[in-house]
């Protein structure tokens, strides 16, 4: 049986604030025992016919101040409602940011965030993605999450910032494939909690139909 493969894209040479270093060693070490991880900061990757061979397209692209193009959103669009996996870590949230289709897609669009800081993490729905998980501490960047309003979605994890609970994580269908969000993702270190290491694993498996 082939091993299912991921492509893992976000910004070696030129990042605003989250390299692509480190991060890929640390994501490419969590997956490793169930599907493959190719690393790449191409955006023409994004592409229907490029991403046709991989089972998951994990973002972690660093777009605050730049778009993607109509062939590369409606690539990506195309892959996922096909069946596609999709799994937005952190500032990969920001493809969405001046493309409304991909905010869409991913279920919600990145409204700002309080600095970083120590947070608090609680499992807020029972799920193959949150399986295990246990509430624990974090210091991480509080992104702010304005949610698309036509879209269902699942909130799986939450964090507290001052008495209010915010979602942290949370996934949905998008046509035939799946999409999920994890908040936490700032930089290499916040890969080295176990509690996130497992929640990527389980992520990446639901959202690649993958056995959890």
């Amino acid at each position: 049986m082939n091993k299912k493969k991921s492509i893992l894209l976000g910004d070696y040479t030129h990042p605003k604030f989250h390299p692509l270093q480190g991060v890929d060693a640390q994501i490419s070490h969590i997956l490793n025992d169930v599907i493959s991880v190719q690393c790449s900061e191409n955006k023409n990757l994004l592409l229907e016919e490029h991403l046709k061979p991989f089972d998951l397209c994990i973002c972690y692209f660093d777009l605050w101040d730049e778009k993607v193009s109509p062939q590369q959103t409606a690539g990506l669009l195309s892959y996922v409602s096909q069946g596609g996996g999709l799994l937005v870590i952190h500032n990969g949230l920001s493809i969405g940011n001046r493309r409304y289709e991909l905010a869409q897609l991913a279920g919600g669009r990145f409204n700002g965030h309080p600095p970083y800081q120590p947070l608090s993490f609680r499992v807020s729905a029972e799920d193959q993605v949150t399986k295990g998980i246990e509430p624990f501490e974090l210091d991480e960047e509080p992104y702010q999450i304005d949610f698309d309003p036509f879209g269902e979605r699942t909130v799986l994890l939450e964090y507290e910032l001052e008495g209010t609970w915010h979602p942290a994580a949370w996934k949905h269908s998008y046509g035939m494939g799946r999409v999920a969000f994890l908040m936490p993702g700032h930089h290499e270190p916040t890969f080295l909690h176990p509690q996130i290491r497992r929640l990527i694993l389980q992520a990446a498996q639901w959202a690649a139909h993958l056995p959890g």
